[in-house]
């Protein structure tokens, strides 16, 4: 009966001593407080201006559509308008709704009287909006002068039309008031009507 204790107790300390050389023991782990807390959100979905779906990410649950590659086309025309007019908003291929607020920057002689003409036109080149973007400071000078407008216009999109009606085009025009067609000059943005 001895012997039966003996091994008892020898195979007790040695399972103690394997599991605490191992490793094997359990501590209750402490919260990392550093990391943000998980976010659930709804499982719907948005439909993007390129087709695809998307569900609701990160932490305020927001729709995040890709951003858009411009084509190739697109692009040189941006930049061949580099060193005259650069449109910070709307991106080429974003999606709008109206009153578009429009901003950029301009040389200053692309301004006549601190201001520019806009228009919006469908798919189809049909003028939907019009307006003008103004200086936001001296417009008298070749150099870069910001620029900030509201063009409201009427969307030719709803829900159900064919993707096609989606597209649209804001041309940011050179003020010409000459109207002598070698002073006409315009930067022209692709862009999507929200539904």
């Amino acid at each position: 009966m001895n012997k039966l204790i003996y091994t008892l107790v020898t195979i007790a300390v040695v399972a103690g001593l394997a599991q605490l050389f191992i490793g094997n023991k359990t501590t209750p782990e402490t919260p990392n407080t550093n990391e943000e807390e998980q976010v659930l959100c709804t499982a719907d979905a948005m439909l993007c201006p390129d087709g695809t779906y998307v569900g609701r990410s990160g932490p305020n649950c927001e729709f995040a559509c890709p951003i858009p590659e411009v084509p190739e086309d697109v692009q040189v025309h941006i930049d061949s308008k580099a060193d005259l007019i650069a449109v910070s908003s709307p991106s080429p291929l974003t999606e709008v709704d109206s009153p578009l607020e429009v901003s950029g920057e301009a040389r200053g002689y692309w301004y006549f009287e601190a201001s520019a003409p806009v228009t919006i036109v469908d798919w189809d080149g049909l003028i939907i909006g019009e307006g003008y973007v103004t200086a936001e400071s001296d417009w008298m000078t070749t150099e870069f002068v910001p620029f900030s407008g509201t063009i409201s216009f009427t969307n030719p999109y709803t829900v159900g039309d064919p993707d096609y009606m989606k597209k649209g085009t804001i041309i940011f025009m050179k003020d010409n008031p000459s109207d002598l067609p070698e002073n006409d000059d315009a930067l022209e943005i692709p862009i999507y009507f929200a539904p």
